[in-house]
């Protein structure tokens, strides 16, 4: 019988700053997997997230691209920081409706002062069909914890 593992330190140092975060809490998005180099975040299909035709709003998808790529991020950045958005380009791939998002963020680059991430949103339909929603790059700078 396997049972379930305990979350890794690194974990549990991502979902720490992750339960942190206001806008992710009120969209109901769920941290699902954290690696070195790598982070996946969930973003359910909801009323908050919708622009005016119901689909998924541009700046949901950008937010969620945003965080999933800098908690990817802050895995390689020092313990005692965080991290914060330089910049980033995005492009939207195709609309959706329904399901949730699932957006993956790996580590490119890092540096001692930017880390360069990259991030594929995906939707997943009821059915899990999965389809290519977004794709982004980002350049993050670490910054002092101040918590």
């Amino acid at each position: 019988m396997n049972t379930p593992s305990a979350p890794s330190e690194l974990f549990q140092r991502i979902e720490a700053s992750f339960l942190r975060q206001g806008m992710m809490q009120h969209l109901s998005a769920r941290l699902l997997r954290v690696e070195s180099g790598l982070c996946v975040i969930a973003l359910p299909y909801s009323e908050r997230v919708t622009q005016q035709q119901g689909g998924f709003h541009g700046g949901a998808m950008g937010a969620l691209a945003d965080i999933t790529a800098g908690y990817a991020g802050l895995t390689v950045a020092p313990a005692d920081s965080e991290v914060t958005t330089v910049e980033y380009k995005i492009n939207f791939l195709a609309a959706f409706t329904g399901g949730e998002l699932q957006a993956t963020g790996r580590v490119v680059r890092a540096g001692k002062r930017i880390i360069v991430t990259a991030a594929e949103v995906m939707h997943i339909d009821a059915s899990g069909k999965q389809s290519p929603c977004a794709l982004m790059q980002q350049t993050l700078a670490p910054v002092a914890k101040t918590y």
